[in-house]
């Protein structure tokens, strides 16, 4: 690996027009017959398992990618994995209300990145089932024997990895996608999106008072950085460290983020679903409060969050 990244204006602007090509022309391929399309259909139906995963290098022989789903990168650092596990598990409970109360909002305010999601309608109507089947993802990856033989951390990687590539495949299609936003799911957005669930997930905990050590801050960016090379990501826009990490998502924020009109729409969905299914004594007012705390006020401006300021015995 080389000793730092180079995340420049140029680079960067590349990597919007690169998605997955493995997985791409995969898709591409099978889509293109419609018995193979159906039983690739038939397989993404199925319950995560690493057995289903099996089934699907035996009905896809040959795919590369797909052969060799298993294989973690030669960097990748088991022990750490299981420490990045162990600390999501001590944490699981806020890191996963973290979820709603940061990650996505935060991902909406990348206004080109979030075109997938307003025009998939995944979280403007099917709210419910979109945020059900991210926690079930990170929960998956996350869990204990993720990796271990019957774990189903890479089954549950290669299925998003899939997802990715057929919501890339129809929005080409659809004659919606306007080629100036870049790539639908293209390796800069796959970048930022790993880093709201590594990064931005540890800098929430801490602006709540979680104290992290840098071990495990550096454990819990390992196990991400993993997932992110399993599900397509580039090296290249792999983090080895906090300091990269937080210039990435620094140059990031400086060129992709910015008011939306459909950021605000996914955002408006997603509150509005935290409130149907709060049971806490928190109000409205406190919720998009903690919301534009851990966002901070430039983003939560973006995003039309609009609340009093939380007091401090609140937060």
């Amino acid at each position: 690996m080389p000793d730092q990244k180079n995340y420049s204006e140029l680079f960067l602007n590349s990597r919007r027009l690169v998605g997955d090509p493995d997985s791409d022309n995969f898709v591409a391929d099978v889509f293109a017959d419609p018995i193979r399309k159906k039983k690739l259909q038939e397989w993404m139906m199925l319950e995560t398992s690493s057995d289903n995963l099996d089934q699907l290098a035996l009905d896809y022989p040959q795919i590369s990618f797909i052969a060799n789903s298993r294989n973690l990168p030669d960097w990748a650092e088991p022990a750490l994995m299981r420490q990045g596990s162990a600390f999501f598990a001590r944490h699981s409970e806020m890191i996963m209300s973290l979820l709603g109360l940061l990650s996505l909002p935060y991902c909406y305010t990348a206004a080109n990145g979030a075109m997938v999601l307003y025009l998939t309608e995944l979280i403007r109507k099917q709210t419910a089932k979109r945020l059900f089947d991210t926690a079930i993802f990170i929960w998956e990856v996350l869990a204990p024997d993720a990796f271990e033989d019957k774990g189903k951390a890479f089954a549950e990687i290669m299925k998003v990895r899939i997802i990715h590539a057929i919501v890339r495949h129809h929005m080409h299609s659809s004659g919606k996608w306007d080629q100036a936003w870049g790539l639908p799911v293209n390796q800069e957005d796959m970048a930022g999106t790993n880093l709201s669930f590594s990064l931005i997930v540890i800098r929430g905990l801490r602006k709540l008072g979680y104290t992290v050590r840098s071990s495990d801050e550096k454990a819990f960016l390992h196990i991400w950085a993993v997932i992110g090379s399993l599900i397509g990501l580039e090296q290249a826009l792999i983090p080895e460290n906090s300091t990269e990490a937080e210039l990435l998502d620094s140059r990031i924020k400086q060129r992709q983020f910015g008011d939306s009109d459909h950021g605000k729409e996914l955002t408006h969905a997603l509150i509005e679903h935290i409130l149907s299914v709060n049971e806490s004594k928190a109000t409205a007012d406190d919720i998009r409060g903690l919301m534009r705390y851990l966002l901070g006020d430039e983003i939560s401006d973006q995003l039309s969050i609009e609340s009093p300021a939380l007091p401090t015995y609140k937060i």
